[in-house]
């Protein structure tokens, strides 16, 4: 893959901490406004939209929520929504029928289950239907100020290997990795703050490594 490089050997223990918490202190100078970029203004827009976003740019997601939420702006009316209208509205995010069937099950899981509200549990949320870790980890940090984990979306799963802060290939062993690193109070505001990174910085594709303010300590920069 054009871009990719060979990271230098691991650090472990206290080497890697430090390691870890001066990429955090570096990063939080960058972007001392990152936070989450999908429009929202309730935790049901903030599920819905975080369903969207898989596989598809926050971008193009918020392109297709104003008219998701003028249609159908909370549990209670997407309920009851025809499946076919939803997969119209939100045929541009990609999968859109797996993404539709999935919004239209939420939405009616909220109202059997939880009066219509999103829950502000790691187990409830993810029983929801479209729901796993990493999207309920989005809402517990963003609507509701929990940290029960680190999000790992590809920006945080490229961004972690790069670094040198874990090997792991999968969004769990990733998260794991990363958890005892970081003060738990800052789990969600990391993710933050990778994710800004890879967007603008360490992209997939062509790492801008000549204008990274972290090249010095990061093990896989090239000159």
């Amino acid at each position: 893959m054009a871009g990719a490089r060979r990271p230098r050997a691991a650090l472990r223990g206290a080497p890697l901490l430090a390691h870890a918490r001066e990429i955090e202190q570096r990063l939080r100078a960058l972007y001392p406004d990152a936070h989450c970029e999908l429009d929202h203004r309730s935790p049901f827009e903030l599920l819905a939209a975080t369903i969207l976003s898989a596989q598809c740019t926050d971008t193009r997601v918020n392109m297709v929520t104003p008219e998701l939420f003028r249609r159908w702006p909370d549990a209670r009316t997407m309920a009851t929504a025809d499946v076919a209208d939803i997969e119209t509205v939100i045929r541009s995010t990609g999968f859109f029928r797996s993404k539709a069937k999935s919004l239209l099950g939420m939405a009616q899981a909220l109202m059997a289950n939880h009066g219509g509200q999103v829950p502000a549990s790691m187990d409830a949320l993810t029983a929801l239907p479209g729901v796993g870790r990493k999207t309920a980890n989005v809402l517990l940090g963003n609507a509701f100020g929990a940290n029960e984990g680190i999000v790992v979306d590809t920006h945080v799963a490229r961004l972690s290997v790069r670094f040198g802060l874990t090997t792991g290939t999968d969004a769990v062993r990733i998260e794991k990795a990363l958890m005892p690193l970081f003060d738990r109070t800052t789990w969600g505001t990391l993710s933050h703050l990778l994710i800004w990174h890879g967007r603008r910085v360490c992209n997939a594709r062509k790492p801008q490594c000549g204008g990274c303010a972290l090249a010095d300590i990061c093990p896989s920069a090239v000159p």
